[in-house]
């Protein structure tokens, strides 16, 4: 739910929680009021039901969501059973309940068992366990099949030494938007991507449009792709798949592999030929799928990603347009020497030229979580400034004995 909503329950259900909790005092027999009946029993309920309405409201200000639409359905039922035992007095809380209800109901549809943020989580542990979990580890001599922009790329990414990456979660945040007149929509995601013989990509945004909350999936699994998106989790306003998609979301994981996860390049399904000093064309093949796309280096930096292979989507995702897809590396940062992408933008050619379509900030990219202990469904950690680290964190490996980077 978004902050608005989560703080409003917060409040109400706080002093509904602290009402109830005089209720039971009154009940009890603690506090002077003829007007109710004194009652050991009714003391109890009014006390149950505060605690429970005083957990709901703490739960949801932790930010605590699984399985939190449940406890809020036991705390309104029982708050109601409560109400209903003095009701010319108490009656009015009803309204509270029911707004805690219609929330309760919103945050299953957000991430309940049959939830986009449920299916996610499904698809990842589906993806993860096929991952191949033995993977070798890089060397230099691995590189010399490489362009050496390529090689200097994977080299400076600090892959050599360290086993070849089989999967990377990303979490971002950043801005999009359909068109070049379009408004913006600011957006929080986070994506799982399995490199080797079947290639994955589960992608989750959650964005805003005219103050109501988007929720969208991308899915990529056996060279097919699928992207849905939900108004409020209730109204599909985008349920988009066909061959180009499938074309244009190979696309994405080509571009994805060689900016989130440098070393797996090494071994990929890639043709490369050398363009110049610094452009280099790849040809990607994912079964039936064959894409291509030319990298531009500036020294050992990947600074842009240009493809014809990708189809712009129409709002509802009913038609397909094919046009040229960039993706200019702006941000780099140094992680123990390594370079390491830290923001970029996506671009489309248009027939008016070049627009922005999306802005995205990496605020953690994690190689291989599952075999550096992390689970990839887990929210990224906090770093000492309070953000999560923008870093990426390769698997430990032996000591590199390679070239200098």
């Amino acid at each position: 739910m978004t902050n608005l909503l989560r703080w409003t329950v917060v409040a109400l259900v706080t002093v509904h929680g602290l009402i109830h909790l005089l209720g039971a005092a009154e009940r009890f027999g603690w506090a002077d009021d003829p007007t109710l009946e004194k009652s050991t029993g009714l003391g109890l309920l009014w006390l149950v039901a505060a605690v429970l309405l005083l957990v709901t409201a703490l739960f949801a200000a932790l930010g605590r969501v699984v399985g939190w639409w449940l406890l809020a359905v036991v705390a309104a039922v029982v708050s109601q059973v409560a109400i209903m035992t003095s009701w010319d007095v108490s009656g009015s809380g009803t309204v509270v309940n029911a707004f805690l209800l219609v929330v309760a109901a919103y945050s299953f549809l957000l991430r309940g068992p049959f939830s986009f943020h449920a299916q996610w989580h499904h698809q990842v542990e589906e993806a993860l366990a096929q991952a191949d979990s033995l993977a070798p580890v890089i060397t230099e001599e691995d590189l010399d099949a490489l362009p050496a922009p390529v090689a200097a790329y994977v080299r400076s990414a600090g892959a050599v030494g360290r086993p070849r990456p089989t999967s990377v979660r990303a979490d971002f945040t950043g801005r999009i938007r359909t068109g070049p007149d379009a408004p913006w929509m600011g957006f929080a995601g986070k994506q799982v991507n399995t490199f080797g013989a079947d290639p994955r990509r589960i992608f989750l945004m959650e964005a805003s449009r005219y103050a109501l909350p988007v929720l969208v999936l991308h899915s990529y699994a056996g060279a097919r792709a699928t992207m849905r998106a939900k108004v409020l989790s209730v109204a599909t306003v985008l349920d988009a798949s066909g061959p180009e998609l499938d074309q244009g979301e190979t696309v994405t994981v080509f571009n994805d592999l060689v900016v989130l996860a440098p070393g797996a390049i090494v071994g990929a399904p890639i043709r490369w030929t050398q363009i110049d000093d610094r452009q280099v064309r790849g040809v990607f093949t994912n079964g039936r799928q064959m894409v291509t796309a030319v990298l531009t280096f500036d020294g050992d930096r990947l600074v842009s990603f240009v493809s014809e292979d990708r189809f712009r989507a129409s709002d509802d995702g009913t038609a397909f347009v094919p046009q040229t897809w960039s993706t200019p590396l702006a941000g780099h940062t140094d992680d123990e020497g390594h370079h390491v992408v830290s923001s970029g933008v996506g671009r489309w050619r248009d027939p008016r030229g070049w627009f922005t379509y999306v802005e995205m900030e990496f605020e953690d990219v994690d190689l291989d979580p599952v075999r550096s202990g992390r689970s990839a469904g887990a929210r990224a950690p906090l770093g000492r400034t309070g953000r999560p680290p923008r870093s990426r964190r390769p698997t430990p490996g032996p000591p590199r004995t390679s070239a200098p980077r």
